[in-house]
């Protein structure tokens, strides 16, 4: 059952605005991340100081009640962005005429779950999300995945949005992108906003693979700073495995870094990238040998509400042995979820 926060929330509230409302559906709206990437996208951090949002929030069924707060702490913090909020637990209805979507729900990987047992907890609920997604959405929807194993949930719920065209779907690497970067910060001594650059190419999981070759901080090359040696060993150790570390250090996962991970993504492919190379998940074209439709981070610049994959780069052998890892990996995770793709 749908919760409105407002008697018009199905309206699009434009009279008294110079731009037009959109609508940005959020699942997992009530979880962790869900909670902290809400606040960011309210106050205009993703889409602009000027532009008006109708939010349209997801749950599962047992969740609605702590959606009901979510909504209501959403009404007393006054955004002046928001231009209305509803709750259900129906994506039908989260997602009708969705503009952009953030798929954050999804059930959390346990200590006793591997990877394939999460592929298959998680896949059938891409299927549903797909199929709403398909059925209801604007045709110009831009979707990001966010709820691991978000490679081949991207996949999943493209496969079954068979209308909606594949680049309109896209998987979350930038979180791994933002702790390389913070990684290389640390260790050259340098705020974050010095370096540029930094990617991601393949899977969000222990095989990706941080790629500093083309970074720089305050434009010198990051290679020109750091040891071969370092970059190649333990920076890729400490990047992959952060998420963990995390965990054993706090007792939760990073709820905080993903949301911001999350506005970052987004934020970029809405407003442009400038010129810098980011990372972002897509289905492949045949990208650097990549499979032809298998979601994979590669290095990208945005334009225009576009995303446009780097093509240029030169690979070394050490750059091609992790991308290769990186494809046997999400092939194996594809193979896995074969009868949930609709073909």
């Amino acid at each position: 059952m749908p919760t409105d926060s407002t008697k018009n929330t199905d309206v699009d509230v434009t009279k008294d605005s110079m731009n037009k409302s959109i609508r940005v559906a959020v699942t997992g709206a009530a979880g962790n991340i869900g909670y902290a990437l809400l606040w960011r996208i309210a106050s205009g951090d993703c889409f602009g100081s000027a532009q008006p949002i109708n939010l349209q929030l997801l749950e599962i069924p047992p969740g609605m009640q702590r959606l009901e707060g979510v909504i209501m702490e959403l009404n007393d913090s006054a955004f002046p962005l928001i231009h209305g909020v509803m709750g259900t637990d129906d994506p039908n209805i989260a997602f009708r005429d969705a503009d952009v979507i953030f798929l954050v729900g999804s059930r959390p990987r346990t200590k006793d779950m591997d990877r394939s047992d999460l592929v298959a907890a998680n896949g059938p609920i891409f299927v549903g999300q797909g199929k709403a997604i398909e059925s209801v959405a604007s045709r110009n929807v831009k979707v990001i995945t966010v709820g691991n194993p978000c490679n081949t949930n991207a996949l999943i719920a493209c496969a079954n949005a068979p209308s909606i065209s594949s680049r309109q779907f896209t998987a979350m690497t930038r979180l791994d992108q933002n702790r390389a970067v913070g990684q290389i910060a640390e260790h050259a001594g340098v705020p974050a906003s010095a370096i540029r650059d930094v990617f991601i190419w393949g899977n969000h999981a222990n095989t990706m693979y941080p790629d500093p070759r083309f970074g720089t901080v305050d434009g010198v090359p990051i290679t020109n700073l750091l040891d071969t040696k370092w970059l190649q060993g333990q920076f890729i150790e400490t990047v992959s495995t952060r998420g963990k570390a995390i965990i054993v250090a706090r007792g939760a996962s990073s709820a905080a870094s993903a949301a911001s991970a999350a506005i970052d993504h987004m934020r970029d492919w809405w407003q442009g990238t400038n010129g810098r190379i980011v990372s972002m998940a897509i289905p492949s074209e045949g990208w650097y040998g990549v499979p032809k439709g298998l979601v994979f981070s590669f290095p990208c610049r945005c334009e225009n509400g576009s995303i446009v994959v780097v093509e240029d780069l030169i690979l070394d052998e050490f750059a091609q042995s992790k991308i290769d890892e990186n494809i046997a990996a999400l092939l194996e995770e594809r193979d896995a979820v074969s009868d949930l793709l609709g073909n």
